[in-house]
């Protein structure tokens, strides 16, 4: 996963696994409005029954499941309502008693899909144009293994609505679909997504594999697909290929849903993605520029993620909390393998990947949080750290494991290329860990210890070790060495970068982070001040918005020009903030000018970037 109009299905299941098939209608009909209606049907027995809602969601890496939307819940035994109770712990669990004689309960309920686009497939995920529906969302299950539980689906969505999903379809007619009966498991791993406004694009049957990008947006116009990015995303299903030989999937579709109203983010599944961006995305350059990986990230999950799986995120079913250990190497190598195959299809060119790890080694060779907290812990504590504030963000550290351990395993890359002598790389390790079998659908799980013997086997290193140097123990420097070793650095100068400048304009903010040390909206509102930073030490806070700069009206232009002045007159930029009820002014003593990070060129050394993001595939 990378960092959401109603639809209710309820999924309730029999008290023994296994005991027939689960009947489950989904009514999105109502979905413009945010409400989804579900009816299911389930073989019982009778006696006590537990009916779970899922609490723990792959991928999400934390108990997100949306329980406080499940509303008007009904469970019947023929013309009678039975009593349920929630747990009075387990507020996911309700029990009901199945009366002696029926052999079937009928559950309904409703889903509220919540306006807000924060947070991940919780958030909104519905407009009056266009929905995602994620199954999890919309059922309760027994207490059994969700492979073993079987679901038969039928969704009905609003007139002339289109939908792409990777749950196969047994038949469809006027907006109802009925799918394939499958596991709970497959259910909850592929969602829908719907709308008005929809286009569907073949990006290839490669190695018996057909490929499919499903977008689905608030408009029409939005859908114009620069032909140039198609190309792209048709180089990257080859690249993957060619980086892990096998694929581990029937057929792979790309969800791509373009919205302003719903939550941004992507969210990984075996055979399809959940990747959803701003409504202009496909016309805007900067967008272009700096979401454009995100099916690459997502796509790469397929085998780093849900193929191979931590032991720790491999859980019995939806309520057994996750282990976030590994989190740095299933988001941490996905973050890297991703930006590298999104460079070797097209999709950012070396320019910008090369920006990329530049951003990402300044800003976290300079996070103050790294002075108590080792990279293991933002693993580990994922699940708080997804919801965590953006004030004082660079003290508390957030979810580092993705791009502080994409640096270390460029580490590993060039590792792997000095020590071989230039005749291997992590290609290799990829193949040899992610390779063998395919065609199907699977999960292989692995511990830190099969990880390293996997490495080991294609070069002999002491992994063990610099996975514990890197990962488990205080550090108060990034993991550079990667970049190093590939022949560049990091260095700074007053000029913006075109991937720093794609992202602030993306996120309409003004990036001071190295110079003045804090971090501000286009508007004025101060997102966050690096602890110890000049800023900060001028006693600037998080949420105060900055009114006046020297005097000026705030504006971004001039706050940049402010802080180069300061550099050339030896005289401190004067900032009034107004935070709360009150404004005070403040005096920052910083002389440096603007600082934006590059990388350069070490005298001498080979360039390992270029060969890392070469394509694979001819075109």
């Amino acid at each position: 996963m990378r960092f959401l109009r109603g639809a209710v299905a309820v999924l309730f299941a029999c008290a023994a696994a296994g005991q027939g098939v689960i009947e489950l209608e989904v009514d999105a009909r109502e979905a413009p409005q945010r409400l989804i209606h579900v009816r299911e049907t389930l073989p019982v027995s009778a006696g006590p029954l537990a009916l779970l809602y899922p609490k723990w969601i792959p991928g999400e890496h934390g108990p997100t499941g949306p329980i406080a939307d499940v509303v008007n819940l009904r469970i019947r035994a023929g013309q009678n309502i039975l009593p349920w109770k929630r747990d009075s712990t387990d507020l996911f669990q309700f029990n009901a008693n199945v009366p002696t004689g029926a052999a079937a309960v009928e559950v309904e309920f409703d889903f509220v899909s919540p306006p807000e686009a924060g947070g991940f497939s919780a958030g909104s995920s519905m407009t009056t144009e266009l929905a995602v529906l994620s199954w999890n969302q919309f059922l309760l299950y027994p207490q059994s293994s969700p492979d073993s539980l079987r679901f038969h689906a039928r969704l009905r969505l609003p007139r002339d609505w289109r939908f792409g999903t990777a749950l196969p379809v047994a038949q469809e007619k006027n907006n109802q679909i009925e799918f394939q009966t499958v596991s709970l498991t497959t259910l909850i791993d592929s969602p829908v997504a719907a709308g008005a406004h929809t286009r569907t694009l073949d990006l290839g049957t490669v190695d018996g594999a057909k490929h499919t990008l499903h977008i689905a947006a608030d408009s029409e116009k939005a859908l114009e697909m620069p032909a140039e990015l198609e190309q792209h995303y048709q180089n990257l299903v080859r690249e993957a290929g060619a980086l892990f030989g096998t694929r581990h999937y029937r057929e792979y579709h790309f969800l791509m849903t373009l919205s302003d109203h719903i939550a941004s983010f992507g969210l990984e599944h075996h055979e399809s993605s959940d990747d959803r961006l701003e409504e202009r995305f496909l016309l805007d350059e900067n967008s272009l520029k700096t979401q454009a990986d995100l099916l690459a990230h997502e796509f790469t999950h397929s085998w780093n993620g849900k193929y191979r799986r931590p032991v720790g995120l491999a859980t019995k079913d939806y309520q057994e909390p996750m282990k976030g250990d590994l989190l740095w190497v299933y988001e941490g190598l996905t973050e890297y393998l991703g930006a590298v195959l999104a460079a070797r299809s097209g999709i950012n060119t070396p320019a910008q990947f090369r920006d990329w790890l530049a951003m990402n080694g300044a800003h976290f060779d300079h996070e103050s949080g790294r002075n108590w907290r080792p990279l293991a812990d933002t693993a580990i504590s994922a699940q708080i750290l997804y919801g965590a504030r953006e004030d004082y963000a660079d003290a508390r550290r957030g979810v580092d494991f993705y791009g502080e351990a994409a640096l270390l395993w460029l580490d590993v890359d060039t590792t792997i290329r000095r020590l071989s002598k230039g005749t291997k790389s992590l290609d290799d390790f990829c193949k040899a860990f992610y390779g063998g079998g395919g065609g199907r659908v699977e999960m292989k799980t692995y511990t830190l210890q099969d990880l390293t013997a996997a490495l080991n086997s294609v070069q002999a290193h002491d992994w063990a070790g610099v996975f514990r140097d890197r990962v488990e123990t205080v550090e108060r420097r990034a993991p550079l060495a990667g970049i190093r070793a590939a022949g560049w650095k990091v260095s700074y100068d007053s000029k913006r970068s075109e991937m720093w400048t794609a992202e602030e304009d993306e996120h309409k903010m003004i990036d001071l982070q190295f110079s003045l040390g804090m971090v501000v909206k286009n508007e004025g509102a101060v997102q966050d001040v690096v602890l110890g930073g000049p800023a900060q030490k001028a006693g600037v806070t998080p949420a105060s918005r900055i009114t006046t700069v020297n005097g000026r009206g705030f504006s971004a232009a001039i706050l940049r020009e402010a802080v180069q002045a300061a550099a050339e007159k030896d005289e401190p930029v004067e900032l009034v903030a107004r935070n709360g009820e009150y404004s005070t002014t403040h005096k920052i003593d910083y002389f440096g000018g603007e600082k934006y990070p590059h990388l350069q060129r070490e005298n001498g050394q080979a360039d390992l970037l270029e060969p890392i993001i070469a394509p694979r595939v001819s075109r």
